[in-house]
C-alpha cells in the first residue's frame, strides 16, 4: 500500500482477512467493470434472476459439502450472523443459544448478544435473552447442550481472542452432541474462510460439517458481501410463516457477487492455499525475539503475544515508521495481529519479521 506521499507499506492485515488474493487483483477489477457496465442494483427478492448471484452461489456450493447447498447472500458478516440466528430459532422453535467467551460475530444487536466479552456488550443492554456463554474448548459447553438449545454458534478458529484453535476431539464431540439433541451447529468462518487456515474452509481441519456456515470478509474480493449457508431443507423455512422470513435490499449485490466470484476463482486457479503451510512456518522460523512470549497460528492467521498491550502499541507504531502495517486484537490486546494477503512472498515474510523483531 502507498500513502499520499508515495511511501510504501507492507500490508500484514489484508483488510482483516478481506484481501486474501491481495489488493486490486486484475481479475477482480475486470469483473467489477464488466458487471458495472451491465447493471447495478435491480431487485433481489426473486423477481429477476441475477447471473452473478446464481453463478457465485453455484461455485461456493461446488466447493462445499453436499449439505451446504443453499446460499443466502448478505451485505456483511454481521448480517450473516443475524440471518443464521433467525434461521436456527425458526427451525427449532427453541429459546436458548450457546456461544463462547471471547467470541466475535459482528456488531449488530443479535451478533453483539452472542459476543463473548462484557466490555463491548454492556453499553447496549438489554440484549437478546436466552444466551449462555462458555469457554471455547470446554467440557462445560458440551454439557450445556440440550433440547432447549436452538444452536451453538462459534468461530471455527477464535480470531479476536488471539488465534485460539479448538481441539480436534472437542470439535467432533461438539458436532455429535448437537446432532444428538437436534441443536444446530453454526460455524463462523467470516475471518478464517477462503484459504486463510491452509484449507479452503477451517472446518475441514476437524472432519466435521456445520449445519449453518457463516462467510464474510474475503467472500467479496474487497467488495462488501457476506453469506449464511445451509441445506435447502433448512433454508426453505424462511420462505413461509412469514412469507419473507428474512429479507435484504442489497444482499448479493451483483457487483459484489461478480467481484467475489472472480476472487474465489483466482484463489483456486493460482493454488494460493497450497502455499499457506510453508508461509506459516516461515513466520515461526523468523519471529524469534526475547520479547515474544508466544506465536499462535492457524495458517496465515497469526498472533504474536508480547507482555503488555502498551508494548504492542509501541511496536506497531515503530513498525509503521519502518513501512510495515499491522494491528492488534479486540480481546487479546497483548498480541500483534498477522493476517496478510495469501499472495505474500517468502522474501516479504522475511522482511516483515525483521522489521517486527527490529522494532521489538
Amino acid at each position: 500500500m502507498y500513502d499520499d506521499k508515495g511511501a510504501k507499506y507492507l500490508d500484514l492485515i489484508g483488510g482483516i482477512s478481506v484481501c486474501n488474493i491481495g489488493h486490486t487483483h486484475p481479475a477482480v477489477i475486470a469483473a467489477i467493470k464488466k458487471q458495472a457496465d451491465q447493471y447495478l442494483h435491480v431487485m433481489v427478492y426473486g423477481e429477476l434472476v441475477q447471473s452473478p448471484q446464481v453463478q457465485y452461489a453455484g461455485l461456493l456450493a461446488q466447493h462445499l459439502p453436499q449439505s451446504l447447498n443453499s446460499v443466502y447472500f448478505t451485505n456483511s458478516g454481521a448480517e450473516a450472523t443475524e440471518g443464521a440466528l433467525k434461521l436456527a430459532r425458526r427451525i427449532t422453535g427453541r429459546p436458548h443459544i450457546i456461544s463462547c467467551n471471547n467470541a466475535y460475530h459482528g456488531n449488530t444487536l443479535g451478533a453483539l448478544s452472542v459476543m463473548g466479552d462484557e466490555y463491548w456488550r454492556n453499553a447496549f443492554r438489554p440484549l437478546l435473552p436466552g444466551i449462555e456463554r462458555y469457554d471455547f474448548n470446554s467440557t462445560a459447553l458440551l454439557d450445556a447442550i440440550n433440547t432447549d438449545v436452538a444452536c451453538v454458534i462459534l468461530e471455527t478458529i477464535q480470531g479476536e481472542a488471539g488465534i485460539i484453535a479448538p481441539n480436534q476431539e472437542w470439535m467432533q464431540a461438539l458436532k455429535a452432541k448437537c446432532t444428538e439433541h437436534g441443536t444446530l451447529l453454526i460455524l463462523d468462518e467470516i475471518q478464517c474462510g477462503f484459504g486463510r487456515t491452509g484449507k479452503l474452509w477451517g472446518f475441514e481441519h476437524y472432519n466435521i460439517v456445520p449445519d449453518i456456515l457463516l462467510l464474510g470478509k474475503a467472500i467479496g474480493g474487497g467488495m462488501p458481501l457476506g453469506a449464511f449457508i445451509a441445506d435447502r431443507s433448512l433454508m426453505h423455512s424462511l420462505t413461509n410463516n412469514p412469507v419473507l422470513g428474512h429479507i435484504t435490499t442489497f444482499g448479493g449485490h451483483p457487483v459484489s457477487c461478480a467481484a467475489g466470484m472472480a476472487a474465489m476463482q483466482v484463489l483456486l486457479d493460482e493454488c494460493l492455499i497450497d502455499t499457506v503451510p510453508e508461509k506459516e512456518q516461515l513466520f515461526h522460523t523468523h519471529l524469534i525475539h526475547p520479547a515474544i512470549k508466544a506465536v499462535r497460528s492457524k495458517g496465515l492467521l497469526i498472533a504474536i503475544q508480547l507482555d503488555t498491550a502498551e508494548h504492542v502499541m509501541q511496536t506497531l507504531q515503530r513498525c509503521l515508521a519502518k513501512g510495515l502495517f499491522s494491528d492488534w486484537f479486540l480481546f487479546a490486546p497483548d498480541c500483534i495481529r498477522i493476517a496478510p494477503p495469501l499472495t505474500i512472498t517468502s522474501d516479504e515474510i522475511k522482511t516483515a519479521c525483521k522489521i517486527i523483531t527490529d522494532s521489538l
